[in-house]
């Protein structure tokens, strides 16, 4: 409930610092305070999948188990999690009526598309067959995620 509505003192709400210092648990406008702290992908093997974007994006495990792993960026922020599913079905890209569609993709900024392409192969992903834009590469990940390396 803190005067100013926010989490950074000046009235907007920042990632970084959590609920606000005086204890208050309220958001603006009266919601519940709230934070997004991972993106989570299922995988068939957790550790396979967060090896590679561990290898793809220079990020450390937070959390290690056989179920559940979670990497997160060096300097802090949205972390990216693995969840095991044993019934897991890669998307199609693109998909089709009647195909697995997949849920979300992660858009990962490079300096360098071709560089950061070659990088992302030489761990186990795929380019895809079908590219929609020049300065948009989409890439399958080793469980068959469907990402994207762009740059500006």
């Amino acid at each position: 409930m803190g005067g100013t509505g926010g989490r950074d003192g000046a009235g907007g709400t920042s990632g970084a610092g959590g609920r606000d210092g005086a204890g208050g648990t309220g958001g603006a406008g009266g919601r519940p305070w709230t934070a997004l702290t991972a993106v989570v992908l299922g995988a068939p093997d957790v550790r396979e999948l967060a090896g590679f974007y561990r290898r793809l994006l220079g990020w450390e495990v937070a959390e290690d188990g056989d179920e559940w792993l979670r990497l997160v960026p060096p300097g802090g922020g949205v972390g990216l999690s693995f969840q095991a599913e044993a019934e897991y079905v890669p998307p199609k890209w693109p998909a089709r009526p009647g195909d697995q569609q997949m849920m979300m993709h992660l858009d990962i900024e490079v300096d360098d598309l071709e560089a950061a392409a070659a990088h992302a192969e030489a761990l186990g992903a795929k380019r895809a067959g079908h590219q929609p834009q020049e300065d948009v590469l989409v890439l399958l990940d080793p469980a068959g995620h469907p990402f994207c390396l762009w740059t500006r």
